[in-house]
């Protein structure tokens, strides 16, 4: 569906980083490149943006690693937080305390903070003319709470049109299971307002919301443009593999995640040294903001099984280019279609994009099966390697048939992609967000809302 003339509307996604390769990211670019297609215009909001200049508004506190709210978070999230920053500041540490009580200094610091974020938002909405605020998770996981509060109190003193856009709750994370901040998670995160339309990526949160604050939300899936399949690798990719380190008669093993611990790690090293066969485990992204801990286990763990693992994340990017040590650098395009598996051992996703992105390069994936691919994904009959928690000896059987058989190999890759094209594509989000749109400002005849 196009939208013409007066049905066009000025669409304002507010979040804390639109860059990089984050899921969140992704998928907020997947939904604007739709929203155009759909003849309608997109602006940004956030406290890092790549996108384009005049199409956007940077509040540096908005991101969640900005040195205030980093600091808001130490202590509200840990009691050693909390030790840590009395003892920089030379304050008596109590003989003892609770998680739960919240120092007063923080409370203005997240009020402070609260009111310069709304400032921002009423000056952004007027300042693009706005008619519509999409909020990419920071109305949902509790990783900002001055943004979050000041998104609901902005919301709530102007009716504003919002589709909060939900990736990751706070009851989904452990780390924020215990907090002195619980008031203002029950507050926004996410708020009850009845100008807020709720979009979450799987059943299970949709059921989890419904259940927890009492409001139903519409799942739309995280997506691909099945609609449009990857171009054959150039010449410039070619000489991936080689530049990876993978050689000659090595089976390339590809692990297209950041380096945290719900990914799971540990089970893709165990399988490259299972299978008995020559092959080089590849991880493309790094630790990023979790800390460098669980990656230095992960390479103690493959030196103690002597596994080939070559972390990459230097070279892979979301771009190409030159590294400053003069070598290439490829992106996540180039680099899947020569993967000969793509091991996905997740115990936790939102839903997952990077099963969606070996599905759409063709790739073979072994996938462990954590709840939302039992739920959202498996039934909807995807062929692949799976295994419940742990690497037994019918997973290794499994992957090292599929392996050498090229021809099973490529028959579950195309019914893969097209089970994908009916689910997962760019038109199925295309439908459901006419349809959010419509249920935003009312229809106007066949052309879309009013």
């Amino acid at each position: 569906m196009t939208t013409t003339g007066n049905t066009s509307k000025r669409i304002g996604f507010v979040s804390t980083r639109f860059a990089g390769t984050d899921g969140v990211s992704l998928e907020t670019e997947k939904w604007a490149f739709v929203l155009e297609e759909m003849g309608h215009t997109c602006f940004y909001l956030a406290g890092e943006c790549d996108r384009p200049v005049g199409r956007r508004q940077i509040a540096p506190e908005m991101f969640y690693r900005h040195p205030d709210i980093d600091e808001i978070n130490k202590i509200v999230y840990s009691p050693e937080g909390v030790a840590e920053v009395n003892d920089r500041l030379g304050r008596p540490r109590p003989d003892t305390f609770s998680i739960y009580a919240r120092p007063p200094r923080v409370t203005r610091r997240i009020d402070a903070l609260k009111q310069a974020l709304k400032d921002e938002l009423y000056r952004f909405t007027r300042g693009f003319g706005i008619d519509l605020l999409i909020v990419e998770n920071a109305l949902t996981i509790p990783i900002n709470i001055p943004l979050g509060l000041a998104l609901t109190e902005f919301i709530a003193e102007t009716g504003f049109p919002t589709i909060a856009h939900h990736h990751d709750f706070a009851w989904e994370r452990q780390r924020f299971m215990v907090n002195c901040v619980e008031d203002y998670i029950a507050a926004a995160f996410p708020p009850r307002l009845p100008s807020i339309r709720h979009v979450v990526i799987n059943t299970v949160q949709a059921g989890e919301l419904a259940r927890r604050i009492g409001v139903s939300g519409q799942v739309i899936p995280n997506v691909m443009n099945f609609e449009a399949p990857p171009q054959p690798l150039d010449e410039y990719a070619k000489s991936a593999r080689a530049d990876l380190g993978v050689t000659a008669g090595e089976f390339f093993l590809l692990q297209p995640t950041r380096i945290i611990q719900r990914k799971g790690i540990e089970h893709a090293i165990e399988l490259t040294k299972r299978l008995g066969f020559n092959a080089r485990l590849i991880i493309s992204h790094a630790s990023g903001d979790e800390g460098s801990a669980y990656e230095q286990r992960i390479r103690e763990y493959a030196d103690f099984l002597s596994v080939h693992v070559g972390f990459e994340a230097d070279i892979v990017r979301d771009q190409r280019g030159v590294t400053p040590d003069g070598r290439k650098i490829y992106t996540l395009g180039d680099i899947y279609p020569q993967a000969d598996l793509v091991t996905y051992p997740s115990a936790i996703e939102g839903f997952g994009n990077a099963f969606l992105e070996a599905v759409y390069y063709r790739c073979p994936i072994i996938v462990n099966r954590y709840s939302i691919y039992d739920v959202d994904i498996k039934p909807k009959g995807f062929q692949v390697v799976e295994f419940d928690g742990f690497i037994s000896d019918a997973t290794l059987r499994d992957t090292r048939a599929l392996l050498v058989d090229e021809a099973r190999s490529r028959d579950w890759a195309e019914k893969n992609y097209r089970l994908a094209q009916r689910y997962f594509s760019f038109s199925v989000l295309r439908r459901r967000l006419a349809a959010l749109l419509a249920d935003c400002f009312g229809y106007s005849g066949e052309d879309g809302p009013r």
